[in-house]
């Protein structure tokens, strides 16, 4: 491949999705990579029905199913007593949306569409690190850190949270949440996973600190996440996040969360970091895909899902503003990319803070909390309506948001009504 069409610069699943996208619509797509190899750091990974939606499009949902777990059911529970707090039926969800909810290992996932793009044909490169990006008088070109060069008519930065390309759009830095994120996976054969329901995503919501697990490949595994706010990280320290804040962190909740942190790794942990929204994705014609434009904080569970639609909705405008001859007007596609993804993901980004914080709640905050969750229906699908239906196309497709619900509006358990 001479000279591509796209260029997708980052091989994880964003940039992975995107060329997947575009090489279906018969583009010739060549994707940078930076590393020595293709590979995904990581454990589980949620995908609700706006994402698998997308992969039974792709033709990709029943391989997806064969390497993951659709559970049940969505549990959330308080992580200091353990007791329920709200759930959703995973099953009824599946029949509201007409997709299912289903959990896998991120590596699976990764790949999944690696395989899919090599079947389609993009031109996998890696040890391609790519420092400088610029317009040109007929599309946009890359340069790599050897001095190599790569042009074609359009450039997709799906190149992540600390994306070189979002430089040229807006001047900003990562924000820290001052939380951290512990993983670990168990086997099935272990004491641990005899006392867990396979069929549930489960999360423990606690005074700064949460705690989740699910089944991955099949339920072969266990999958942990134990998520906390750094003392240090408060303070200013660079050394945050380390095992001993983990279970300091953890101290007071109940024995079934305390249980399963000698399960988790310990030798790395994850700080956890977002940006705040921006609504200007494109440059000329390189744009911004993925956690580039848009990490989120994980509470809602859509940072990667986020990034596939995003390579949907630019693959459908791609064939809505493409001649009879195969040329595209990029200027047209990439338009209506940006008029409707940066609202929907700004979305995502700001729910998804006000979520943890709702999540890490504590005192009289914290039965309010408490309280609502457990009067809420089963059924009311009221607060996902807006996220897990099919991914818009345009802006009038995107649905309305949800009515908050105030603190206030519970009388806190324990006190006088």
């Amino acid at each position: 491949m001479t000279h591509p069409d796209v260029i997708v610069v980052g091989g994880g699943i964003g940039g992975l999705g995107a060329a997947y996208a575009l090489t279906r619509r018969g583009l010739r797509v060549r994707l940078l990579e930076r590393a020595a190899e293709f590979g995904e750091v990581g454990a589980g990974i949620q995908l609700a029905p706006n994402c698998t939606r997308i992969l039974d499009d792709y033709g990709l949902l029943a391989e997806a199913r064969s390497l993951g777990v659709v559970p049940d059911s969505m549990v959330m529970r308080d992580a200091v007593d353990g007791t329920e707090l709200t759930r959703l039926d995973l099953r009824d969800l599946e029949k509201r949306y007409g997709h299912p909810y289903l959990v896998i290992h991120r590596s699976d996932l990764h790949g999944l569409l690696l395989r899919a793009c090599r079947r389609a044909g993009v031109d996998l490169i890696t040890d391609a690190r790519v420092i400088s990006y610029g317009n040109t008088a007929d599309g946009a070109r890359v340069t790599l850190a050897d001095g190599e060069t790569h042009e074609a008519g359009v450039v997709i930065a799906a190149d992540g949270l600390h994306s070189v390309a979002r430089a040229l759009l807006v001047d900003d830095e990562p924000v820290s949440s001052a939380y951290v994120a512990y993983r670990g996976t168990v086997p099935a054969e272990l004491p641990r996973v005899a006392a867990v329901d396979l069929g549930e995503v489960a999360v423990y919501v606690g005074p700064r600190c949460h705690f989740v697990h699910y089944g991955l490949r099949g339920g072969e595994l266990l999958n942990q996440v134990a998520v906390f706010e750094s003392p240090k990280a408060l303070a200013g320290r660079d050394d945050w996040g380390t095992p001993d804040e983990l279970d300091a962190a953890f101290a007071a909740t109940c024995d079934f969360v305390r249980d399963g942190l000698p399960f988790m790794w310990r030798d790395k942990w994850w700080r956890m970091f977002d940006r705040d929204p921006v609504m200007t994705w494109v440059h000329g014609r390189i744009a911004l895909l993925g956690d580039s434009a848009h990490p989120p904080l994980q509470y809602i569970a859509q940072g990667a899902v986020m990034a596939i639609e995003d390579g949907w909705v630019l693959g459908e405008h791609v064939a809505r503003h493409r001649a009879a001859d195969g040329t595209v007007d990029w200027d047209a596609a990439l338009a209506a990319y940006e008029a409707v993804r940066p609202e929907h993901c700004r979305r995502v980004l700001t729910t998804s803070r006000a979520w943890g914080e709702l999540w890490h709640l504590d005192g009289v905050p914290r039965e309010q909390r408490n309280a609502l969750l457990r009067a809420r229906d089963t059924y009311d699908y009221s607060f996902v309506d807006w996220l897990y239906g099919p991914t818009a196309l345009t802006p009038d497709q995107e649905p309305p948001m949800f009515t908050p619900v105030p603190l206030d509006a519970a009388v806190a358990e324990g006190s006088a009504a």
